[in-house]
């Protein structure tokens, strides 16, 4: 069974989308930096450096946000709250419809008014296949 009380990554992960990815968002910016060593002080962290840089670059964090790095700068251990990242939002279609099959609505239009409308054509298919039954 889960705990109800969330995970120090979890709280990371919350504290970026609410702090930061929200507000890109609002802004209309589909990039923003995210400094480790502010995401630590702002929780009230202590000795927490290497878990932020983790929560920062995983891949839960990424998926869930669509988001992609851009760019990690900071010492070559990437340890240190002087990391900072670049992120990059994803473009996400709200407007792809969630059932496949919605997408091809309409598309036999010009076909089907060439045949005198849908409603028309299945009553021709239909009577033709009562008649052919019939035989």
């Amino acid at each position: 069974m889960k705990s109800a009380v969330p995970s120090v990554s979890d709280s990371i992960r919350d504290h970026v989308r609410e702090a930061y990815i929200k507000v890109a968002l609002r802004r209309g910016e589909s990039n923003f930096v995210v400094n480790v060593g502010s995401v630590h002080k702002a929780l009230g962290l202590t000795n927490r450096v290497p878990q932020v840089c983790s929560a920062l670059e995983s891949k839960k964090l990424l998926e869930e946000n669509h988001l992609r790095i851009v760019s990690k700068t900071g010492p070559p251990s990437g340890q240190s709250t002087t990391v900072t990242f670049t992120y990059e939002i994803l473009s996400q279609d709200k407007k792809s419809p969630t059932n496949p099959l919605i997408g091809l609505r309409g598309l036999a239009r010009e076909v089907f008014a060439k045949l005198g409308g849908g409603e028309h054509f299945i009553r021709s298919e239909r009577s033709g296949f009562t008649e052919k039954r019939d035989e």
